[in-house]
Protein backbone atom coordinates (compact mmCIF):
# COMPACT_ATOMS: atom_id res chain seq x y z
CA UNK A 1 0.00 0.00 0.00
CA UNK A 2 1.62 3.61 -1.07
CA UNK A 3 2.09 5.63 1.54
CA UNK A 4 0.36 8.39 2.11
CA UNK A 5 0.56 11.92 2.26
CA UNK A 6 -0.48 15.50 2.48
CA UNK A 7 -0.36 18.75 0.05
CA UNK A 8 -1.70 21.90 -0.40
CA UNK A 9 -3.40 23.01 -3.13
CA UNK A 10 -4.50 26.59 -4.78
CA UNK A 11 -8.16 26.60 -5.43
CA UNK A 12 -7.76 29.43 -7.89
CA UNK A 13 -4.68 28.79 -9.94
CA UNK A 14 -4.12 24.74 -8.79
CA UNK A 15 -0.41 25.48 -7.46
CA UNK A 16 0.70 22.52 -5.31
CA UNK A 17 3.17 23.69 -1.84
CA UNK A 18 4.28 21.03 0.80
CA UNK A 19 3.29 23.50 3.36
CA UNK A 20 0.86 25.18 4.36
CA UNK A 21 1.02 29.37 3.36
CA UNK A 22 -1.48 32.35 3.89
CA UNK A 23 -0.98 33.68 0.75
CA UNK A 24 -0.31 31.43 -2.90
CA UNK A 25 3.55 31.89 -4.23
CA UNK A 26 2.03 31.57 -7.60
CA UNK A 27 -1.47 33.93 -7.98
CA UNK A 28 -0.73 35.72 -4.52
CA UNK A 29 -4.43 35.18 -3.79
CA UNK A 30 -4.85 35.08 -0.02
CA UNK A 31 -6.16 31.74 2.17
CA UNK A 32 -6.97 29.49 -1.46
CA UNK A 33 -4.52 26.46 0.10
CA UNK A 34 -7.21 23.36 1.08
CA UNK A 35 -5.05 20.54 2.16
CA UNK A 36 -5.25 17.63 0.27
CA UNK A 37 -4.27 13.43 1.18
CA UNK A 38 -2.66 12.10 -1.77
CA UNK A 39 -0.48 8.81 -2.38
CA UNK A 40 3.19 9.35 -2.92
CA UNK A 41 2.85 7.96 -6.22
CA UNK A 42 1.15 9.80 -9.21
CA UNK A 43 -1.79 7.43 -10.52
CA UNK A 44 -1.33 4.73 -12.99
CA UNK A 45 -3.85 6.60 -15.48
CA UNK A 46 -1.19 10.02 -15.31
CA UNK A 47 1.74 8.08 -15.78
CA UNK A 48 0.19 5.08 -18.81
CA UNK A 49 -2.03 6.12 -21.67
CA UNK A 50 -4.53 2.16 -21.19
CA UNK A 51 -0.79 0.54 -21.98
CA UNK A 52 -0.46 1.79 -25.53
CA UNK A 53 2.78 2.26 -27.52
CA UNK A 54 3.54 5.62 -27.27
CA UNK A 55 2.61 8.24 -30.28
CA UNK A 56 5.45 9.07 -33.03
CA UNK A 57 6.50 12.14 -34.86
CA UNK A 58 4.84 12.57 -37.96
CA UNK A 59 5.50 15.83 -40.46
CA UNK A 60 2.73 17.68 -40.52
CA UNK A 61 2.87 17.91 -44.02
CA UNK A 62 2.14 14.25 -44.20
CA UNK A 63 -0.75 14.34 -41.79
CA UNK A 64 -4.14 13.73 -43.88
CA UNK A 65 -7.64 14.88 -42.90
CA UNK A 66 -9.28 12.24 -44.70
CA UNK A 67 -12.70 14.15 -44.19
CA UNK A 68 -14.90 16.61 -43.03
CA UNK A 69 -12.94 17.26 -39.77
CA UNK A 70 -16.48 18.36 -38.23
CA UNK A 71 -19.84 16.76 -37.07
CA UNK A 72 -22.63 19.18 -38.08
CA UNK A 73 -25.87 19.08 -35.20
CA UNK A 74 -28.98 20.29 -36.01
CA UNK A 75 -28.81 23.05 -33.33
CA UNK A 76 -27.91 26.00 -35.34
CA UNK A 77 -26.89 28.15 -32.26
CA UNK A 78 -24.42 25.16 -30.81
CA UNK A 79 -23.14 24.99 -34.42
CA UNK A 80 -22.26 28.67 -34.78
CA UNK A 81 -20.97 28.92 -30.97
CA UNK A 82 -18.47 26.15 -31.87
CA UNK A 83 -17.06 27.15 -35.39
CA UNK A 84 -19.14 25.45 -37.57
CA UNK A 85 -20.02 22.19 -35.45
CA UNK A 86 -18.60 19.44 -33.11
CA UNK A 87 -14.38 18.21 -33.84
CA UNK A 88 -14.20 14.81 -33.44
CA UNK A 89 -12.15 13.67 -30.24
CA UNK A 90 -11.98 17.21 -29.06
CA UNK A 91 -12.98 17.86 -25.23
CA UNK A 92 -15.82 20.59 -24.48
CA UNK A 93 -16.64 21.95 -21.17
CA UNK A 94 -19.92 23.54 -20.71
CA UNK A 95 -20.47 25.39 -17.80
CA UNK A 96 -23.44 28.11 -16.18
CA UNK A 97 -25.71 28.86 -13.34
CA UNK A 98 -27.90 25.92 -11.37
CA UNK A 99 -30.63 26.15 -13.78
CA UNK A 100 -29.91 27.76 -16.41
CA UNK A 101 -30.50 25.02 -18.69
CA UNK A 102 -26.61 23.12 -19.83
CA UNK A 103 -28.50 19.44 -18.98
CA UNK A 104 -31.25 20.39 -21.32
CA UNK A 105 -29.69 21.92 -24.24
CA UNK A 106 -27.65 18.76 -24.10
CA UNK A 107 -30.38 16.46 -23.55
CA UNK A 108 -32.15 18.03 -26.75
CA UNK A 109 -28.81 16.83 -29.34
CA UNK A 110 -30.20 13.26 -28.24
CA UNK A 111 -32.94 14.57 -30.77
CA UNK A 112 -30.88 14.69 -33.52
CA UNK A 113 -30.80 11.08 -35.36
CA UNK A 114 -27.24 11.76 -37.02
CA UNK A 115 -25.71 11.55 -33.23
CA UNK A 116 -24.70 8.52 -31.44
CA UNK A 117 -24.78 9.89 -27.73
CA UNK A 118 -23.87 8.45 -24.58
CA UNK A 119 -25.52 10.41 -21.72
CA UNK A 120 -23.32 9.56 -18.54
CA UNK A 121 -25.61 11.10 -15.40
CA UNK A 122 -23.66 11.44 -11.75
CA UNK A 123 -26.71 13.71 -10.40
CA UNK A 124 -29.99 12.15 -11.55
CA UNK A 125 -31.13 8.79 -12.01
CA UNK A 126 -31.71 7.50 -15.49
CA UNK A 127 -35.98 7.25 -14.90
CA UNK A 128 -35.24 11.51 -13.92
CA UNK A 129 -33.31 11.37 -17.37
CA UNK A 130 -36.30 9.73 -19.06
CA UNK A 131 -38.55 12.33 -17.42
CA UNK A 132 -37.27 14.93 -19.03
CA UNK A 133 -36.86 13.48 -22.24
CA UNK A 134 -40.36 12.87 -22.35
CA UNK A 135 -41.32 16.32 -21.74
CA UNK A 136 -38.63 17.63 -24.23
CA UNK A 137 -40.38 14.95 -26.74
CA UNK A 138 -37.18 13.45 -27.07
CA UNK A 139 -38.04 9.88 -28.32
CA UNK A 140 -33.99 9.09 -27.39
CA UNK A 141 -33.25 6.05 -30.10
CA UNK A 142 -29.83 6.48 -30.47
CA UNK A 143 -28.96 7.75 -26.85
CA UNK A 144 -27.75 5.27 -23.88
CA UNK A 145 -28.19 6.40 -20.25
CA UNK A 146 -25.55 5.45 -17.77
CA UNK A 147 -26.01 6.61 -14.21
CA UNK A 148 -22.36 5.80 -12.77
CA UNK A 149 -19.97 8.20 -11.06
CA UNK A 150 -16.78 6.08 -11.10
CA UNK A 151 -14.11 6.69 -13.51
CA UNK A 152 -13.18 3.50 -14.14
CA UNK A 153 -16.79 2.51 -15.44
CA UNK A 154 -17.21 5.70 -17.46
CA UNK A 155 -14.48 4.96 -19.20
CA UNK A 156 -15.09 1.19 -20.12
CA UNK A 157 -19.13 2.32 -20.84
CA UNK A 158 -17.24 4.88 -23.26
CA UNK A 159 -15.25 2.41 -24.94
CA UNK A 160 -17.75 -0.59 -25.20
CA UNK A 161 -20.74 1.68 -26.39
CA UNK A 162 -18.67 3.54 -28.80
CA UNK A 163 -20.82 6.72 -29.40
CA UNK A 164 -20.04 9.39 -31.50
CA UNK A 165 -21.03 12.02 -28.49
CA UNK A 166 -20.51 11.59 -24.82
CA UNK A 167 -21.84 13.98 -22.34
CA UNK A 168 -21.11 13.93 -18.57
CA UNK A 169 -22.99 15.56 -16.28
CA UNK A 170 -21.21 16.91 -14.32
CA UNK A 171 -17.60 16.24 -14.18
CA UNK A 172 -18.00 17.51 -10.16
CA UNK A 173 -19.39 13.92 -9.26
CA UNK A 174 -16.88 12.01 -11.40
CA UNK A 175 -14.55 10.19 -9.18
CA UNK A 176 -11.46 8.15 -9.38
CA UNK A 177 -10.79 5.59 -6.28
CA UNK A 178 -6.78 5.65 -6.98
CA UNK A 179 -7.32 9.70 -4.99
CA UNK A 180 -7.98 9.45 -1.41
CA UNK A 181 -9.71 12.59 -1.79
CA UNK A 182 -13.56 13.25 -1.94
CA UNK A 183 -15.26 13.93 -5.38
CA UNK A 184 -15.21 17.20 -6.54
CA UNK A 185 -12.00 18.41 -4.61
CA UNK A 186 -9.16 19.80 -6.78
CA UNK A 187 -7.26 16.33 -7.13
CA UNK A 188 -10.16 14.65 -8.53
CA UNK A 189 -11.54 17.15 -11.42
CA UNK A 190 -7.99 17.34 -12.57
CA UNK A 191 -7.43 13.71 -12.65
CA UNK A 192 -10.59 12.91 -14.29
CA UNK A 193 -10.89 15.18 -16.76
CA UNK A 194 -6.78 14.46 -17.55
CA UNK A 195 -8.09 10.75 -18.14
CA UNK A 196 -11.01 11.55 -20.21
CA UNK A 197 -9.17 14.31 -22.79
CA UNK A 198 -6.78 11.24 -22.81
CA UNK A 199 -10.01 8.79 -24.13
CA UNK A 200 -10.93 11.22 -26.38
CA UNK A 201 -8.31 12.10 -28.39
CA UNK A 202 -7.09 8.63 -28.34
CA UNK A 203 -10.92 6.99 -29.59
CA UNK A 204 -12.27 10.25 -31.21
CA UNK A 205 -14.91 10.47 -29.18
CA UNK A 206 -16.58 14.58 -28.20
CA UNK A 207 -16.60 14.32 -24.68
CA UNK A 208 -18.91 17.45 -23.71
CA UNK A 209 -18.00 17.77 -19.52
CA UNK A 210 -20.43 19.84 -17.29
CA UNK A 211 -19.25 22.22 -15.05
CA UNK A 212 -21.11 23.81 -11.85
CA UNK A 213 -20.22 27.40 -11.39
CA UNK A 214 -19.46 28.91 -7.49
CA UNK A 215 -20.69 31.77 -5.80
CA UNK A 216 -18.23 33.94 -7.08
CA UNK A 217 -19.27 33.18 -10.94
CA UNK A 218 -15.65 31.03 -11.72
CA UNK A 219 -15.93 27.26 -12.93
CA UNK A 220 -15.15 24.82 -9.66
CA UNK A 221 -12.46 23.51 -10.00
CA UNK A 222 -9.02 24.91 -10.62
CA UNK A 223 -7.84 27.07 -13.22
CA UNK A 224 -5.90 23.89 -14.91
CA UNK A 225 -9.16 22.54 -16.04
CA UNK A 226 -9.50 25.01 -18.44
CA UNK A 227 -6.33 24.34 -19.91
CA UNK A 228 -7.11 21.08 -20.43
CA UNK A 229 -10.18 20.87 -22.54
CA UNK A 230 -10.50 22.12 -26.16
CA UNK A 231 -13.43 24.28 -25.74
CA UNK A 232 -14.73 26.41 -23.13
CA UNK A 233 -19.13 27.65 -23.18
CA UNK A 234 -19.97 29.47 -20.85
CA UNK A 235 -24.48 29.67 -20.26
CA UNK A 236 -25.46 32.79 -19.31
CA UNK A 237 -29.03 34.14 -18.41
CA UNK A 238 -31.22 35.72 -15.71
CA UNK A 239 -33.60 33.61 -14.02
CA UNK A 240 -36.32 36.43 -14.12
CA UNK A 241 -35.91 36.07 -18.24
CA UNK A 242 -36.56 33.35 -20.76
CA UNK A 243 -33.39 34.89 -22.74
CA UNK A 244 -30.07 32.70 -22.71
CA UNK A 245 -26.67 33.13 -24.01
CA UNK A 246 -24.23 30.42 -24.91
CA UNK A 247 -20.72 32.15 -25.28
CA UNK A 248 -17.45 31.18 -25.76
CA UNK A 249 -15.03 31.63 -23.90
CA UNK A 250 -11.81 29.34 -25.13
CA UNK A 251 -12.32 27.68 -28.67
CA UNK A 252 -9.20 26.05 -30.23
CA UNK A 253 -11.09 25.26 -33.29
CA UNK A 254 -12.92 28.64 -33.91
CA UNK A 255 -13.51 31.98 -32.68
CA UNK A 256 -14.23 32.91 -29.18
CA UNK A 257 -16.29 35.94 -30.31
CA UNK A 258 -19.36 33.71 -31.26
CA UNK A 259 -22.30 33.87 -29.33
CA UNK A 260 -25.70 31.56 -29.41
CA UNK A 261 -29.03 32.74 -27.89
CA UNK A 262 -31.67 30.46 -27.23
CA UNK A 263 -35.18 30.92 -25.56
CA UNK A 264 -36.35 29.13 -23.00
CA UNK A 265 -39.59 27.63 -23.22
CA UNK A 266 -42.09 24.55 -22.10
CA UNK A 267 -40.49 22.45 -24.76
CA UNK A 268 -36.62 22.87 -24.07
CA UNK A 269 -34.17 25.17 -25.62
CA UNK A 270 -35.42 27.48 -28.61
CA UNK A 271 -33.15 28.78 -30.57
CA UNK A 272 -33.61 32.29 -31.63
CA UNK A 273 -33.22 33.39 -35.09
CA UNK A 274 -33.93 36.70 -34.61
CA UNK A 275 -33.21 38.05 -31.57
CA UNK A 276 -33.85 42.27 -32.49
CA UNK A 277 -37.44 41.37 -32.82
CA UNK A 278 -37.42 39.74 -29.29
CA UNK A 279 -35.46 42.39 -27.13
CA UNK A 280 -36.73 45.27 -28.90
CA UNK A 281 -40.30 46.34 -28.21
CA UNK A 282 -42.70 46.26 -32.00
CA UNK A 283 -44.20 49.76 -30.77
CA UNK A 284 -42.94 52.55 -32.90
CA UNK A 285 -45.71 54.76 -30.91
CA UNK A 286 -44.49 55.01 -27.72
CA UNK A 287 -43.70 58.06 -26.07
CA UNK A 288 -41.48 57.96 -22.59
CA UNK A 289 -38.08 59.42 -21.72
CA UNK A 290 -35.06 57.63 -20.96
CA UNK A 291 -34.76 55.24 -23.35
CA UNK A 292 -33.10 54.25 -26.55
CA UNK A 293 -32.05 51.77 -29.25
CA UNK A 294 -28.42 50.70 -28.84
CA UNK A 295 -26.85 48.63 -32.20
CA UNK A 296 -24.63 45.94 -30.15
CA UNK A 297 -22.49 43.10 -31.72
CA UNK A 298 -21.87 40.26 -29.95
CA UNK A 299 -19.35 38.52 -31.69
CA UNK A 300 -19.83 38.83 -35.90
CA UNK A 301 -23.62 38.96 -34.70
CA UNK A 302 -25.57 42.41 -34.47
CA UNK A 303 -29.16 43.32 -33.39
CA UNK A 304 -30.82 46.28 -31.16
CA UNK A 305 -31.59 46.13 -27.43
CA UNK A 306 -33.14 48.81 -25.48
CA UNK A 307 -31.58 51.20 -22.70
CA UNK A 308 -33.39 52.42 -20.45
CA UNK A 309 -32.68 55.04 -17.92
CA UNK A 310 -34.07 56.96 -14.99
CA UNK A 311 -33.39 60.39 -13.28
CA UNK A 312 -34.71 61.80 -10.30
CA UNK A 313 -33.71 64.03 -8.36
CA UNK A 314 -32.02 63.02 -4.71
CA UNK A 315 -34.46 63.28 -1.81
CA UNK A 316 -32.57 61.00 0.47
CA UNK A 317 -29.19 62.79 0.52
CA UNK A 318 -26.45 61.31 -1.16
CA UNK A 319 -27.82 60.40 -4.95
CA UNK A 320 -27.56 56.56 -5.74
CA UNK A 321 -26.24 55.13 -9.18
CA UNK A 322 -27.24 51.83 -10.17
CA UNK A 323 -27.31 49.67 -13.08
CA UNK A 324 -28.67 46.28 -14.22
CA UNK A 325 -26.76 44.44 -17.51
CA UNK A 326 -24.00 47.61 -17.45
CA UNK A 327 -21.12 48.10 -15.55
CA UNK A 328 -21.45 50.67 -12.98
CA UNK A 329 -17.70 51.91 -13.23
CA UNK A 330 -18.81 53.03 -17.13
CA UNK A 331 -22.27 54.36 -15.89
CA UNK A 332 -19.84 56.74 -13.73
CA UNK A 333 -17.09 57.74 -16.25
CA UNK A 334 -20.32 58.65 -18.47
CA UNK A 335 -22.14 61.04 -16.18
CA UNK A 336 -18.76 63.12 -15.79
CA UNK A 337 -18.19 63.41 -19.67
CA UNK A 338 -21.87 64.17 -19.85
CA UNK A 339 -21.12 67.14 -17.10
CA UNK A 340 -17.90 68.21 -18.11
CA UNK A 341 -18.16 68.16 -21.33
CA UNK A 342 -21.65 68.95 -22.57
CA UNK A 343 -23.00 70.83 -19.13
CA UNK A 344 -25.63 67.86 -18.06
CA UNK A 345 -25.89 67.91 -14.28
CA UNK A 346 -26.64 64.83 -12.40
CA UNK A 347 -25.25 65.59 -9.38
CA UNK A 348 -28.16 66.00 -7.69
CA UNK A 349 -29.83 62.90 -9.37
CA UNK A 350 -30.58 59.57 -8.27
CA UNK A 351 -29.62 57.85 -11.83
CA UNK A 352 -30.71 53.87 -12.34
CA UNK A 353 -29.83 52.61 -15.89
CA UNK A 354 -31.45 48.99 -17.38
CA UNK A 355 -30.21 46.79 -20.15
CA UNK A 356 -33.44 44.97 -21.21
CA UNK A 357 -33.87 41.66 -21.42
CA UNK A 358 -31.92 40.69 -18.95
CA UNK A 359 -28.80 40.91 -20.94
CA UNK A 360 -25.38 41.90 -19.71
CA UNK A 361 -23.52 44.32 -22.55
CA UNK A 362 -20.08 45.22 -22.05
CA UNK A 363 -19.18 46.19 -25.41
CA UNK A 364 -18.19 50.05 -25.83
CA UNK A 365 -20.68 50.78 -28.99
CA UNK A 366 -23.66 50.76 -26.22
CA UNK A 367 -22.12 54.03 -25.15
CA UNK A 368 -23.93 55.61 -26.98
CA UNK A 369 -27.44 54.96 -26.67
CA UNK A 370 -26.35 55.17 -22.73
CA UNK A 371 -25.55 58.84 -23.49
CA UNK A 372 -28.57 59.36 -25.49
CA UNK A 373 -30.97 57.98 -22.78
CA UNK A 374 -29.54 59.53 -19.82
CA UNK A 375 -29.92 62.82 -21.54
CA UNK A 376 -33.62 61.93 -22.42
CA UNK A 377 -34.33 61.22 -18.57
CA UNK A 378 -32.52 64.19 -17.50
CA UNK A 379 -35.02 66.46 -19.46
CA UNK A 380 -38.00 64.46 -19.84
CA UNK A 381 -37.68 64.80 -23.73
CA UNK A 382 -39.08 61.23 -25.53
CA UNK A 383 -36.38 59.76 -28.24
CA UNK A 384 -38.51 59.22 -31.54
CA UNK A 385 -38.47 54.73 -31.36
CA UNK A 386 -37.06 55.04 -34.95
CA UNK A 387 -33.93 56.18 -34.12
CA UNK A 388 -30.92 53.95 -33.07
CA UNK A 389 -27.59 54.45 -31.95
CA UNK A 390 -23.73 53.19 -32.24
CA UNK A 391 -21.01 54.68 -31.11
CA UNK A 392 -18.25 54.23 -27.97
CA UNK A 393 -18.25 58.19 -26.06
CA UNK A 394 -14.79 59.06 -25.21
CA UNK A 395 -13.15 61.18 -22.18
CA UNK A 396 -13.18 64.71 -24.21
CA UNK A 397 -16.60 64.42 -25.60
CA UNK A 398 -16.34 62.53 -29.09
CA UNK A 399 -18.10 59.50 -30.33
CA UNK A 400 -15.18 57.04 -31.60
CA UNK A 401 -15.75 54.11 -34.24
CA UNK A 402 -16.62 50.78 -33.56
CA UNK A 403 -16.21 47.47 -35.44
CA UNK A 404 -18.86 45.88 -37.70
CA UNK A 405 -20.50 48.73 -38.28
CA UNK A 406 -21.62 47.93 -41.58
CA UNK A 407 -22.82 44.99 -40.12
CA UNK A 408 -24.93 47.36 -37.43
CA UNK A 409 -26.58 49.61 -39.76
CA UNK A 410 -27.44 46.86 -42.35
CA UNK A 411 -29.56 44.95 -39.54
CA UNK A 412 -30.71 48.28 -38.57
CA UNK A 413 -31.89 49.18 -41.66
CA UNK A 414 -33.34 45.69 -42.20
CA UNK A 415 -35.52 46.27 -39.37
CA UNK A 416 -37.06 49.90 -40.45
CA UNK A 417 -34.82 52.45 -38.54
CA UNK A 418 -34.75 55.84 -40.20
CA UNK A 419 -32.29 57.42 -38.66
CA UNK A 420 -28.73 55.38 -37.81
CA UNK A 421 -26.69 57.45 -35.91
CA UNK A 422 -23.07 56.27 -35.88
CA UNK A 423 -19.44 57.81 -35.54
CA UNK A 424 -17.70 59.92 -38.55
CA UNK A 425 -16.20 57.46 -40.79
CA UNK A 426 -14.74 57.50 -44.18
CA UNK A 427 -16.38 54.84 -46.11
CA UNK A 428 -20.16 55.12 -47.28
CA UNK A 429 -22.67 52.70 -45.51
CA UNK A 430 -25.37 51.44 -47.97
CA UNK A 431 -28.76 51.78 -46.55
CA UNK A 432 -32.40 50.48 -47.45
CA UNK A 433 -35.20 53.46 -49.05
CA UNK A 434 -36.58 54.88 -45.86
CA UNK A 435 -33.28 54.78 -43.33
CA UNK A 436 -30.55 57.33 -43.04
CA UNK A 437 -27.59 57.23 -41.66
CA UNK A 438 -26.48 60.13 -39.41
CA UNK A 439 -22.77 60.29 -38.83
CA UNK A 440 -21.56 62.50 -35.59
CA UNK A 441 -18.27 63.34 -34.59
CA UNK A 442 -19.05 64.38 -31.11
CA UNK A 443 -21.71 64.48 -27.96
CA UNK A 444 -23.20 68.37 -28.03
CA UNK A 445 -23.66 68.13 -32.15
CA UNK A 446 -25.51 64.27 -31.43
CA UNK A 447 -27.75 66.31 -28.54
CA UNK A 448 -28.50 69.11 -30.91
CA UNK A 449 -30.03 66.90 -33.51
CA UNK A 450 -32.39 64.81 -31.40
CA UNK A 451 -33.33 67.52 -28.74
CA UNK A 452 -32.67 71.06 -30.45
Amino acid sequence: MPKIKSRYVCSQCGATSSKWMGRCPQCQEWDTLVEEITPSSKPQSARLANGKEPNKAVLLSEIDLGHEIRIKIKDPELNRVLGGGIVPGSLILMAGEPGAGKSTLLLQLAADHNLKILYITGEESATQIKMRATRLSIPGEHCHILSETDLGRVVEAIEHIQAGVVIVDSIQTVYTPELESVPGSLSQIRECTYRLQQVAKQSGVTIILVGHITKEGDIAGPKLMEHIVDVVLNLEGDRQYNFRLLRSVKNRFGSTREIGIYEMKGEGLVPVENPSEWLVPADHEQKTSGSAIALVCEGFRPFLIETQALSSTAVYGTAQRSTTGYAIPRLHLMLAVLEKRCGFYFGQQDVFLNIAGGLKVSEPAIDLSVAVALVSSLQSIPVPRDFCFAGEVGLSGEIRPVQHLDKRVAEASRLGYKKIFVPTITPDLSVSPGSTIVQVKWLSDLFENIFG
